[in-house]
């Protein structure tokens, strides 16, 4: 081929890997693994620029391992439960099934274009029943352990979507998905016990190398508070308000208490309040909208005093219960005791409504107590206004406090999470069906495990209104106890796509199971994954998912290891014009354009040049067309190597040591967290180099060619095609992704080189090349891993090393 033809050759060795099942992972336990995974594609249409960028940064990782002698396993699949799919039914009036699976033929046809080395053997779909039978399977061991439970919650209500927004899912008070304003309904739902393992969760122990933001965001989100939970007993219902505070130190400035409008008190203290018509008013007003963490930080405190006290635990004055929309019931137990002088949040709230103020932590720097505070008091202090406790230093006082409280029966030491339990039920049609019966004589019932899977019926209506389409399948619903015989009806809600995702990378590392989920031998080979990649969009639920699904695997005894995940790369987004691809922004640059008008492997180079995996890239033309333009250069080259004949070889040195250079800076930058960019900025300087010594002639065609075959190696993860071609015309029937990894040797990267003599005791024993900065213990570091020096000095005591710069080294051994 005389001309670059990058459409003729990548679709020619595309056939020939997938014909070979060169890619394809084995189970071979002798041998050293590496498990390279991407986070899968969701099911939309195509892929974008976004997933060229991971999925290329993955696929130079396993080529580079497999060329270094590890076994590799490069799975992918398909996300494809969820949301996206049944709104496309309604607008298109197609089955989220056929969407979905015609999304799957383009996605698959799109990654096989890039020439991404995937093991197809292993591909999981998670909406085949094949695979969310196994979701299915898995409840119910948690179920049977106790971890899986239904309540009635609030929860983040899309009117328009017609189902549950996670927290995560709310973004400014409105969905995600749609853009509506999200309200909050109560509804009797799923949830798995994530909090058992919170403790366990914020163990990173077993992880070698995740980014530190991500570990930060992760333990953010599970927010351990420990502090005092304190008893505030309420005459009017009889009961004891359980209030959760950090600031212990902080109790004699109590001056109201505000509990959430979730609050089990509620009820009971709006029947015996003054103002209970008030009350019903404000707390649906309240419930209208959402109440995620994002969004309680930033909304308008507002609050209803229900004419009902409690009483202080210590000083027994009356302190008024307040309803308050900034108290969130997913956190501590869901009621505060509010100290204004010592917490901004109260503080506004008690100017507001004209609340007193009580200062009992005094600022160190302060010369006299303040009248008046214009804001909240926060930091540490000494204690006043306290009784006894006056004079303590603050932090000394939590502890007395608390003490006293365990001493009168008023108060505890406690642990709580911001981490609340996983809501996994949604009221929608396409996603894994809970396995739950509900039997009139049994209750609830969970289906036997034989009968899994539990199948999705095709034969629905989507319509995007009322509830969800399971309810109006009779086929579906109807069904016999597994208990009792009796008629009953299956559970309707549908499973939180998450539960997808937090398990399937198991599933790869078993191939074609059909009795059980996974190969425990095989997996506990496989695993933990060795290098994982995704956005940092998924830095806390899906990783945080995963991390308790594989603990509680563990703890069943399904798995031997505690951690999914042992290194975390998170690749930043492709933007264009200083903004993120979207179709609102008419910024997008399809990835099917550019690989018809340049090929995939210049499409590959520019994703993995532009800039560093971890920061985000800025898509340019001019850039796609330098790296269009490199690799033409590098097809002429090749084509004039072939046919080269030399002058001289005056410059075979030379050559070896360039050759040698940039192996070693491209192996170091691969190792050295993916620094592909500057990789290929060195092989772009070795082709500058080597264009200039082909012109001259001064090199030899065997050493030549010896140089271009390992170039040929270094380049071919980064643009698998056009190096599999060149390869071919040196190397017929061997495969680049089965051949070594070039090596290169420390001496062979230096450009200067100075000879000097080696005695040993005194009495020369011959002479070596070194780098002329080489500096004593390098120098002798050479010498015992040379053939001709060691046998003098190995296994021998070491009295003295003297050297003399740039003439000789004279090693003392003792006799």
């Amino acid at each position: 081929m005389e001309k670059y033809n990058p459409e003729e050759l990548e679709l020619k060795w595309q056939k020939i890997w997938e014909e070979k099942k060169l890619f394809e992972a084995k189970y071979e336990q002798e041998k050293k693994k590496f498990y390279i995974l991407e986070m899968f594609p969701y099911t939309s249409a195509q892929i974008h620029m976004g997933h060229v960028r991971n999925y290329t940064i993955g696929d130079v990782v396993a080529r580079y391992k497999a060329m270094n002698g590890y076994n590799i396993l490069h799975p992918i699949g398909y996300d494809a439960f969820g949301l996206p799919a049944e709104n496309a039914a309604i607008k298109q009036n197609i089955h989220p099934k056929e969407w979905t699976y015609k999304n799957i033929e383009t996605i698959r046809r799109q990654l096989k274009r890039l020439g991404i080395s995937y093991c197809w053997e292993r591909e999981v779909i998670t909406c085949d029943p094949e695979y969310y039978k196994w979701n299915q399977y898995f409840f119910l061991q948690f179920f049977k352990k106790g971890l899986v439970y239904k309540k009635q919650a609030p929860a983040n209500w899309c009117p328009s979507c017609q189902t549950v927004l996670a927290n995560e899912q709310v973004i400014d008070g409105k969905c995600w998905r749609c853009g509506e304003i999200v309200e909050t309904k109560n509804l009797e739902q799923w949830f798995i016990k994530i909090t058992e393992y919170a403790e366990r969760l914020l163990d990173f122990s077993g992880i070698k190398n995740w980014p530190e933001r991500v570990i930060i965001m992760q333990k953010n989100w599970i927010g351990k508070s420990e502090g005092c939970e304190i008893d505030f007993y309420i005459p009017q219902i009889g009961e004891n308000l359980k209030v959760f505070t950090t600031r212990a130190d902080t109790l004699f400035g109590v001056t109201y208490l505000v509990i959430s409008p979730y609050h089990p008190f509620v009820g009971k203290i709006k029947e015996v309040s003054p103002v209970k018509n008030e009350i019903e008013k404000f707390i649906k007003k309240t419930t209208r909208t959402s109440l995620t963490v994002k969004d309680f930080l930033r909304v308008e405190k507002e609050g209803i005093n229900t004419g009902i006290f409690a009483i202080h635990p210590i000083t027994q004055e009356k302190i008024y219960v307040w309803i308050g929309n900034y108290v969130l019931m997913e956190y501590g137990t869901g009621a505060i005791m509010a100290v204004p002088a010592h917490d901004q949040r109260d503080f506004e709230f008690a100017q507001k409504y004209n609340l007193p103020v009580k200062i009992v932590i005094k600022n160190p720097e302060w010369k006299e107590i303040p009248e008046k505070l214009e804001s909240a008091y926060e930091d540490k202090g000494i204690m006043i206004n306290s009784g006894i406790f006056d004079g303590l230093d603050s932090e000394k006082g939590k502890e007395e406090i608390r003490k006293y409280l365990e001493k009168i029966g008023k108060g505890k030491k406690a642990v709580y999470y911001r981490l609340k339990d996983w809501c996994i039920s949604r009221q929608r049609y396409w996603g894994t069906p809970i396995p739950i019966i509900y039997c009139k004589k049994c209750g609830i019932v969970p289906e036997n495990e034989e009968n899994l899977p539990v199948k999705l019926p095709d034969e629905v209506k989507i319509t995007g209104k009322g509830e969800s389409p399971l309810k109006y399948s009779e086929k579906f619903i109807k069904c016999k106890c597994p208990s009792c015989g009796n008629e009953a009806e299956r559970e309707t809600d549908t499973m939180d796509t998450f539960v997808d995702s937090s398990w399937y990378f198991l599933r790869y590392a078993s191939k074609d199971l059909e009795n059980k989920p996974f190969d425990k031998e095989e997996v506990n080979y496989w695993m933990p994954v060795d290098q994982y990649i995704g956005g940092i969009e998924h830095a806390i639920l899906h990783l945080l998912y995963s991390r308790f699904f594989v603990k509680v695997l563990k703890d069943m005894g399904f798995v031997d290891f505690e951690e999914p995940f042992e290194n975390l790369l998170c690749q930043g987004m492709v933007i264009k014009d200083g903004a993120k691809m979207s179709k609102s922004k008419g910024n997008v640059v399809d990835p099917e354009d550019m690989i018809r008008k340049y090929g995939a492997d210049t499409l590959r180079l520019f994703i993995l040049f532009a800039a560093p995996p971890e920061v985000d890239l800025e898509w340019s033309e001019k850039g796609i067309e330098g790296c269009w333009r490199f690799l033409n250069r590098i097809w002429r080259l090749h084509n004039e190597i072939k046919n080269y004949s030399e002058i001289s070889d005056e410059n075979n040195e030379k050559l070896k040591i360039m050759i040698n250079k940039t192996i070693k800076g491209v192996t170091e930058d691969i190792e050295k967290e993916f620094q592909f960019n500057t990789a290929i900025a060195k092989m772009m300087e070795f082709i500058n180099f080597l264009s200039k010594e082909i012109n001259e002639k001064k090199v030899s065609k065997d050493i030549l060619i010896d140089s271009w075959k390992k170039f040929i190696k270094i380049l071919s993860p980064f643009t698998p095609h056009i190096c599999e071609e060149m390869w071919n015309d040196f190397e017929k029937e061997k495969f680049l992704f089965r051949e070594n990894w070039p090596s290169y040797e420390e001496i062979e990267t230096f450009e200067e080189k100075i000879n000097i003599g080696v005695q040993i005791n005194g009495k020369i024993k011959g002479n070596i090349d070194i780098p002329a900065n080489y500096d004593v213990e390098k120098i002798y570091n050479l010498l015992i891993n040379n053939e001709k020096f060691k046998k003098f000095i190995i296994n021998k005591k070491i009295v003295k090393k003297i050297y003399i710069p740039k003439k000789l080294i004279n090693i003392v051994i003792e006799d």
